[in-house]
């Protein structure tokens, strides 16, 4: 893979061999027992030049990642005394980091050398171009050049206030939700549709509401003062259902994972503030993963029969 990369850095195998230290030769042959394995070619060869194919490019971008991760193996097993140091730039999510704070707390204090520049976007950014160290989203993550390690997992949850399902009632299935007033996300991919997976199969349901806003904090907040129903991550409600201002509901249709990830720039030089802070972004949330859960046992009853449901109803 190296040499692959190499030769289509290099725009030719005898660049590439100079670089490598190898003869052209060897460089040929490595490239070719890539594409024997694979049974495809991955670049077009001329008397002048090279070039990817198709499939070549796919796989060039993916040998890259690779790549880097095999490096980045290599200096966290190299750089166990380099200490972190300077500022590290962080992007975020606007909802997350009311659960990176204890993180970000615990870093500076085991590092007092490094200090935090936090910004908070619902759109993912251009981290090269933004000059960031590091992002932690709760979305998909689009540039397939950036490195992306996963950190936790979370779902999704339909929730309201008590007042709320007292005056509109209950929803049992995720059609019924055409009769209630649901608050939109406006910078969702989906629109306005809620996506739903569960017994069922995948759904897809049209809402609507009187309420759209580009903040999930807005919408929760809207919700708890019992204007509507929220689709919202399950990180971002924790609280406000062990609370009981918010009640979870249609969860059986909801049994997706999604990821929140670590995302960082291809570097061949990870610094000591990045990789540290994304191990112990991993540690800590390993260690107490009940705040993007809620406990699967809480938000697995029934519409109607969950006991925490009727109580707060009633």
């Amino acid at each position: 893979m190296a040499t692959f990369v190499k030769v289509v850095e290099s725009e030719g195998f005898s660049a590439a061999a100079r670089a490598l230290g190898i003869s052209p030769s060897m460089a040929t042959t490595h490239v070719r027992s890539l594409e024997e394995r694979l049974g495809v070619r991955l670049l077009n060869r001329s008397t002048r030049r090279v070039s990817l194919t198709e499939a070549g490019q796919i796989y060039y971008e993916r040998c890259l990642q690779i790549l880097a991760e095999v490096e980045d193996a290599d200096r966290v097993a190299q750089a166990l005394q380099s200490t972190p140091r300077g500022t590290l730039r962080l992007n975020t999510s606007v909802a997350i980091p009311p659960f990176l704070a204890p993180v970000i707390a615990e870093f500076v204090t085991l590092y007092p050398d490094v200090s935090i520049n936090l910004t908070m976007t619902d759109r993912m950014i251009d981290l090269v171009e933004e000059g960031f160290d590091l992002a932690v989203r709760n979305m998909l993550i689009p540039d397939s050049s950036l490195i992306v390690r996963r950190v936790a997992s979370y779902r999704f949850v339909v929730c309201g206030a008590p007042s709320y399902f007292a005056t509109r009632g209950v929803p049992k299935q995720p059609a019924d939700l055409v009769q209630h007033n649901c608050l939109i996300y406006s910078h969702s991919a989906w629109g306005n549709e809620w996506r739903f997976a569960g017994p069922d199969g995948e759904q897809s349901v049209p809402v609507s509401g009187n309420l759209q806003a580009n903040s999930d904090n807005a919408l929760r907040l809207a919700a708890v003062h019992g204007q509507g129903l929220a689709l919202a991550p399950t990180f971002l409600v924790t609280e406000e259902i062990k609370s009981g201002r918010l009640v979870p509901v249609l969860s059986r249709f909801l049994q997706t994972e999604h990821a929140i990830n670590a995302v960082y720039p291809h570097r061949h030089h990870l610094s000591a503030k990045v990789r540290s802070f994304i191990d112990l972004l991993a540690k800590h949330f390993r260690a107490d993963p009940a705040w993007a859960d809620l406990g699967r046992s809480r938000l697995a009853a029934e519409p109607g029969t969950d006991g925490v449901l009727v109580n707060a109803v009633a």
